[in-house]
């Protein structure tokens, strides 16, 4: 334990001490008999956040997991074309000359990684186009993760495999079935992707993938079976956006729009974010601000840590993996 021991002998103050407290927390609620979900904004899949991620699966320390359409495909993509990426750690540096030759080399960059349009993007669509043809062409519907399970376990990508699979989060996933919610999904390269298939008529059906309406009447299901007073779902909470806002609603709409009052509130909640909390930021939605619209309780216990995700969530997952 060499990285909890470090952590706990200097991180004992502010965020630092959020941070200890955060991971301590998170280790009592599965202790006693808590689940996890875990939310994924930003760009934490190019930030290979999946290598402890996907751990933190396989070690059944998260039950569900609420991210982006962007994390769900770009650990698709870092796990089938790393070897192409580019990193460019002056990027603070670059002129609109320089972005827009990174763009005529067909690289997007997310912050100081450059992602490969052809080995990464056109590949993963090639494989997926497939999928949803035949689902189209079947009258199947499916949700984004499932399509990307199913490609995964088909093996097709395997010949592409350039990272060590077993730090692939979504890899991972796929290996237990996990629970993925993503709601925007369209708001993604893959989802833009389809509407063009969908417009130029390769998809007849523009539902082949199913909605995050339908996401939300999952989620329903699942925290209702799920949660229980003896087992309640923690809510650890990656940056800001939709993959956090989304699933959090989910306990006061089962309350107050379908007046299942047995039904738990939320029994852990962690929030990282370095987003100034004002109202055109991250609004004033700290934890307490949650217990107003019933996703929270009095006594739940909750963490702010004002930090970068980037820094803070490994080090978490660390001392959760007992490291």
């Amino acid at each position: 334990m060499q990285i909890t021991n470090f952590l706990k002998h200097h991180y004992r103050h502010f965020n630092a001490a959020a941070l200890i407290d955060a991971a301590e927390g998170y280790n009592k609620h599965l202790a006693d008999g808590g689940k996890m979900m875990i939310t994924l904004a930003g760009a934490m899949s190019t930030a290979e956040m999946g290598i402890q991620l996907a751990e933190l699966i396989r070690q059944d320390k998260v039950q569900i997991i609420s991210c982006t359409g962007a994390n769900l495909e770009e650990d698709i993509f870092n796990l089938v074309a790393h070897d192409f990426y580019e990193r460019v750690p002056n990027y603070r540096d670059l002129t609109p000359a320089d972005e827009q030759a990174l763009l005529e080399r067909h690289m997007n960059r997310v912050t100081d990684t450059c992602i490969p349009e052809h080995e990464a993007m056109r590949r993963l669509e090639h494989s997926v186009l497939k999928f949803w043809e035949k689902a189209d062409k079947a009258g199947e519907q499916y949700f984004p993760h499932e399509f990307f399970y199913q490609i995964l376990k088909s093996g097709e990508l395997e010949q592409y495999y350039q990272i060590d699979p077993k730090d692939s989060w979504m890899l991972a996933a796929a290996e237990k079935n996990l629970p993925i919610i993503c709601p925007g999904w369209e708001d993604s390269t893959l989802g833009n992707i389809f509407a063009g298939h969908v417009i130029s008529g390769d998809i007849k059906n523009v539902h082949t993938v199913r909605t995050g309406i339908e996401y939300m009447i999952f989620l329903a299901e699942w925290y209702t079976k799920t949660a229980t007073d003896e087992s309640t779902i923690g809510f650890f909470q990656i940056g800001g956006g939709i993959a956090g806002d989304f699933p959090i609603c989910v306990v006061p709409m089962l309350h107050q729009d379908l007046g299942r009052t047995g039904v738990p509130l939320w029994g852990y909640f962690c929030q990282i974010s370095d987003s100034t909390t004002s109202y055109g930021s991250y609004s004033g939605a700290v934890p307490n601000e949650k217990i107003t619209w019933g996703k929270l309780g009095e006594n739940t216990p909750k963490f702010i840590i004002e930090s970068d995700a980037t820094i803070v969530a490994p080090l978490i997952f660390a001392m959760v993996l007992g490291q």
